[in-house]
């Protein structure tokens, strides 16, 4: 048995080892020494515009490929729900049909998805969704919002693409809104409290300091919405008529039912509050 020696083992190992170490020291001065441009309005260098999109690719597809597609997920009463959530928290960065870009659009880098144009492919768009992505504008709304209104969502994405304006508004007005029950049902209780607060008070004063849109303002309003409501008539229709002989079920708890919310009543003015009121001014 002829005798093996590690001699040739080193020959290669050495220098690869060497090379490595160059290589690490060569990022490490690189790195700290700020050269690099970090700006949004600074495009990457391709070598690492290929990196880091390949990176994400591949690892959105890794865990999106474990995620179960509900089956109803094109249910109409998914795709009304997730168009109010889009509306309200996508649209600065994703646009809406008709809207080419916005201010947040424009400066942001890497440039979000048009996703009035592209359609995401679902199991993608939820975990994209829930989680976010580092080092982009994009959140994770996992953290505030349960994944049945994140499948409502990605629904409404599957369907965006074939929406012109009139069609989008009109999901947006049969929407329950604004509405996953995160955190932000507690900003617009505040919000509206403080105008409860505001109008009582104009109310106690005798003041009035906003005379109210105009008639003609609301009689256009009046008009929007109804055509608004009739397009919204119309794709449900459409959608109820393709599922006709559907045997899943449809989602019941897809639209949160909303408690209405009771204004408190001002308290009357008295002939007492008024002689105050003019004596302290």
């Amino acid at each position: 048995m002829p005798f093996i020696t590690t001699r040739p083992l080193f020959r290669w190992l050495f220098p690869l080892l060497l090379l490595i170490t160059v290589a690490l020291v060569i990022a490490t001065i690189f790195i700290g020494s700020g050269i690099y441009n970090i700006g949004a309005d600074d495009a990457h260098t391709r070598p690492v515009h290929q990196i880091l999109q390949t990176l994400r690719e591949r690892s959105i597809e890794t865990r999106a490929s474990k995620l179960v597609v509900p089956a109803d997920l094109m249910d109409p009463a998914r795709i009304t729900q997730g168009a109010g959530n889009y509306d309200a928290m996508c649209v600065g960065c994703h646009l809406s049909p008709g809207v080419s870009q916005t201010e947040l659009s424009r400066g942001l880098y890497p440039a979000p998805p048009n996703l009035t144009a592209t359609k995401v492919e679902a199991a993608s768009a939820f975990w994209v969704i829930k989680h976010g992505i580092k080092a982009s504008g994009m959140a994770a709304w996992g953290l505030s919002m349960d994944d049945e209104y994140i499948w409502n969502m990605t629904a409404f994405l599957q369907t965006l693409p074939d929406l012109d304006a009139i069609k989008y508004h009109a999901l947006v007005a049969s929407s329950s809104g604004h509405s996953h029950g995160g955190g932000e049902s507690m900003g617009h209780d505040d919000a509206e409290g403080a105008n409860d607060h505001h109008a009582a008070h104009e109310h106690a004063d005798g003041h009035s300091h906003d005379s109210g849109p105009s008639d003609s303002t609301r009689t256009d309003e009046h008009d929007h919405h109804g055509d608004a409501d009739a397009a919204a008539d119309h794709f449900n229709d459409s959608h109820d008529t393709e599922h006709a002989h559907d045997d899943t079920p449809t989602l019941k708890s897809a639209t949160p039912e909303s408690k209405p919310h009771t204004a408190p009543s001002a308290k009357p003015a008295t002939s007492d509050d008024h002689a105050n009121h003019d004596h302290q001014h």
